[in-house]
């Protein structure tokens, strides 16, 4: 059987003006390969590497070119147009593969690139989904307080980021543990904080605690030079405050200042902390 949005080795069956039909010798099926694609010297039972896909009508046809992912994969394709029914990715073929607006997540803009899976939907046409969770694998090699990198595949602001770590293995970065603004398609780096039992990555955007308090600290402490020496913010300070004024927790915070108290380098006052001079 030939395959949609698969590259795969077909036999030419015959020649026409438009070009050769491919098949195999097992079903009647063909699909044309056009005429400016048929390499040179070939002859019917000859057999030809192809990508089949969509044309421009619909209609099944081969190429020789490639498709940067095939049917089953995933893939970084950069959205070139948007409609009334969907966005259009470039995937390196001549028609570019459609994005219906019932697989998106998110917002999305022009020139921006975006992991997308890719699939045959009801009408057998190839297009692309934003929502891969599905297509992820739990088997990753990674242990806990690894390091890695991974794509953001959707947010849930009371659930936090769930991550393509490698684009392959499926992860979550808990809402307590999303600090800052992230997007959809963000490429971030991660520790592997947990790996559950059916395999699935628990995230962080923070190091191990004891090196976290360092940077933490480090963040204080610049902020404090900004500020001359001063910073309204104590033990009493809302989550929402830190957070925003150093992009941090507020158990961090508490931490990292313990720290930098302990080594004499700040005071502690009634309305906030202090540079030590």
């Amino acid at each position: 059987m030939i395959k949609l949005g698969e590259v795969q080795s077909l036999k030419i069956k015959r020649f026409t003006s438009v070009g050769a039909y491919l098949g195999l010798d097992e079903v009647e099926q063909e699909v044309l390969l056009p005429k400016k694609q048929i390499p040179e010297d070939s002859n019917i039972g000859d057999y030809v590497e192809v990508m089949v896909y969509n044309d421009s009508r619909d209609r099944i046809i081969a190429t020789t070119n490639r498709s940067k992912a095939q049917v089953g994969q995933l893939a970084h394709l950069m959205l070139v147009s948007q409609t009334k029914i969907g966005s259009f990715l470039d995937w390196g073929l001549e028609k570019d593969l459609f994005l219906p607006f019932s697989e998106t997540v998110g917002s999305i803009d022009k020139g921006k690139e975006y992991l997308v899976g890719i699939y045959i939907d009801k009408s057998n046409r190839i297009c692309a989904t934003m929502k891969i969770k599905d297509m992820l694998r739990t088997d990753s090699p990674y242990k806990e307080n690894d390091k890695a990198k991974g794509t953001i595949y959707s947010i849930n602001r009371d659930i936090g980021a769930f991550v393509a770590v490698d684009d392959k293995y499926d992860g979550l970065i808990p809402k307590k543990e999303l600090l800052g603004a992230y997007d959809v398609g963000d490429t971030i780096e991660v520790r592997i904080s947990n790996v559950k039992e059916d395999g699935r990555l628990d995230l962080s955007l923070r190091d191990r605690s004891h090196i976290q308090i360092d940077k933490d600290g480090e963040v204080i402490i610049s902020k404090l030079k900004e500020s001359s020496g001063f910073l309204p913010i104590n033990d009493y300070s809302p989550p929402e405050l830190i957070r925003k004024e150093l992009k941090m927790s507020k158990s961090g915070f508490k931490k990292a200042v313990g720290r930098l108290y302990k080594e004499g380098l700040i005071i502690i006052e009634k309305k906030g902390i202090r540079l030590k001079q």
